[in-house]
């Protein structure tokens, strides 16, 4: 196929401007009925119910990506530099913008109750009879495994592989902006295109020019503060943790032969974690909403109160914890048992940095996650080497242990509780 555009096409996107697409491959893949599903899939899961403007989506995020990596090859292909394997272009554009194609509804909070990995449905879904599987097999048959390899993070050149997934790739900062843009607050805001000017390609993989090392530290101190303020907030984690209850006990009553008054496909499949890719491509957040709304008349209690709380936002309340043990969480389970209430589905216990997200590590666990600065007599050296503000947040393990509980059933109880654990419960955030 001729990959260039007659004319450029543009989307007006709130971020960037200007989104645009100059090539057929990419301009085919947006329009393939897979990618638009992305439109029905937040790029905040149920970060909505706590900051109510982020109503953003994966189809927005995708495109993002895409023309970051597009403005960085743009350049690397301006500078002529020698380290830059121009015949990956189309390889890593189409990587970078279908790099979240398998995500489920609510994104990571379905892949957690269903014990998933939306890379796994990414590379299904380009490989497969689809839409998209046939546009990229447009390019060659062996294409699409190209662009699977790219998202498995196992393709023959690392440095298409950095664009698109590193500790400083399309995706952060597209998605550090978006989402600060999207909540409101402040904290993502970074200078973009002083990093992607100080961007380089180095042997094999992407580096920083050193004099751009301001420009990542801020980057580094905005995802570390949007982390903590918008991705582990606690509010977002009650919803989070209902959402994961309601997938549960679904699942359970689907298992013991549960007679449900509404049960559309694919969640059958769902349940029993056996879907093809044209069954999972079915699933989006509208249909997933559609079910919670008729299963709030479910004839089962449990699971019509958990649809009521996740719809009418009716949350879990919490209260913090600095530390617990596993026998402090025994002695809370039993008590709750004592008093009549379901710990199971009562009670959880939360801490931040358990969740899908990674905070800059600079450790040998996670070498294939440093960001290199280039000096002027082309040393490299790890960031946490040269700034002291990165070593300060590098691997820093924040927060406090979150207790989630439905107000409305321990009020009731919570005087014939044990002493130390009444204590616990009795200030009610």
């Amino acid at each position: 196929m001729n990959n260039q555009l007659r004319e450029e096409k543009v989307f007006k996107d709130p971020v960037h401007n200007y989104v645009h697409v100059q090539d057929e491959i990419i301009w085919a893949l947006i329009n393939t009925s897979e990618f638009q599903r992305l439109r029905r899939i937040r790029q905040l899961g149920t970060s909505y119910l706590t900051f109510h403007g982020a109503e953003h989506s994966r189809f927005s995020h995708s495109l993002g990506v895409y023309e970051i990596t597009r403005r960085i090859i743009s350049q690397f292909e301006r500078a002529d530099y020698a380290d830059w394997p121009k015949e990956e272009r189309l390889v890593t554009l189409c990587a970078a913008l279908l790099h979240d194609l398998g995500h489920g509804p609510f994104s990571h909070s379905i892949e957690q109750a269903f014990q998933m990995h939306h890379e796994d449905w990414t590379c299904k879904i380009m490989l497969g009879d689809t839409e998209v599987g046939a546009v990229l097999r447009r390019l060659g048959e062996d294409f699409p495994d190209k662009v699977a390899a790219v998202i498995r993070k196992d393709y023959e050149h690392p440095i298409v592989v950095n664009l698109v997934s590193s500790p400083l790739d399309a995706d952060r900062m597209d998605y550090l902006l978006r989402d600060a843009y999207f909540t409101g607050v402040n904290y993502g805001t970074i200078d973009m295109d002083r990093i992607l000017r100080m961007l380089r390609p180095f042997q094999g993989r992407i580096v920083v020019k050193e004099s751009g090392m301001h420009a990542v530290e801020d980057y580094l101190m905005s995802r570390y503060q949007m982390y903590w303020q918008v991705y582990f907030h606690p509010v977002t984690r009650s919803s989070e943790i209902i959402l994961r209850q309601i997938f549960r006990r679904a699942k359970e009553l689907h298992e013991s032969g549960h007679q449900f008054a509404f049960l559309p496909d694919p969640l059958p499949g769902l349940f029993k974690r056996d879907l093809t890719v044209q069954e999972y491509l079915l699933l989006d957040e509208a249909l997933v909403q559609t079910a919670f709304m008729q299963w709030k008349r479910e004839s089962d209690e449990l699971l019509s109160e958990l649809c009521s709380r996740f719809l009418d936002r009716k949350l879990y309340k919490y209260v913090e914890v600095e530390s617990l043990d596993l026998e402090m969480i025994d002695d809370i389970r039993v008590a709750f048992k004592d008093v009549g209430l379901n710990p199971d589905y009562d009670l959880e216990i939360d801490f931040p940095t358990d969740l899908p997200y990674d905070v800059f590590r600079p450790d040998g666990e996670f070498r294939d996650k440093h960001i290199l600065l280039l000096d002027r007599q082309e040393q490299i050296r790890e960031i946490s080497e040269v700034s002291d503000i990165v070593r300060s947040i590098s691997g820093l393990h924040r927060g406090k242990y979150h207790l989630y509980y439905p107000d409305n059933k321990i009020a009731p109880v919570i005087e014939r509780l044990p002493e130390h654990i009444h204590e616990i419960f009795k200030q009610t955030t």
